[in-house]
């Protein structure tokens, strides 16, 4: 008796586990190799209005997620007078690091699934992947401006 009781709570806590995992909430791609800060080289090209900056992505399952969703075009927010941000509807792979100190060009995933262009320097607490680094940072706050803006991604 006690071995029936045992199997069926192991069984119901397995059916209970799995029907808590829906297909939208899957990462856009599994494989996280932890190697958050190594640039590998890849380059991208973010597009905002008649600007265009270069960036070199890093060497992460972030980065590589990112890069299969590619080309891209988004309305990205306003937030902080330092970044501009938006929410793609599935999951990221990530390895957050504790931010602190934030460079204009850094491209970040905050939490699983929110995009983060940063144009300012700062510091912070906030836990984030990185994905990339624009290169040449110069009019990147001009032309991201106010408020929101469309951002294209695109391989280079």
């Amino acid at each position: 008796m006690k071995y029936s009781v045992t199997l069926l709570l192991i069984f119901a806590s397995f059916t209970f586990c799995a029907s808590g995992c829906s297909k939208d909430d899957q990462p856009l791609a599994t494989q996280n190799n932890g190697n958050n800060n190594i640039q590998n080289g890849s380059k991208m090209k973010i597009t905002v209005g008649t600007a265009v900056f270069t960036a070199t992505l890093n060497d992460n399952a972030t980065a590589t997620a990112f890069k299969a969703i590619l080309p891209i075009t988004i309305n990205m927010s306003e937030l902080n007078a330092n970044e501009k941000y938006f929410y793609f509807s599935k999951t990221l792979p990530v390895n957050a690091s504790r931010g602190g100190k934030i460079q204009a060009g850094d491209l970040m995933v905050y939490g699983n699934n929110c995009l983060v262009l940063f144009y300012e320097n700062l510091n912070t607490s906030y836990s984030y992947s990185r994905i990339g680094k624009i290169e040449n940072v110069n009019g990147l706050r001009t032309a991201l401006g106010i408020g929101d803006v469309t951002v294209r991604f695109e391989l280079e």
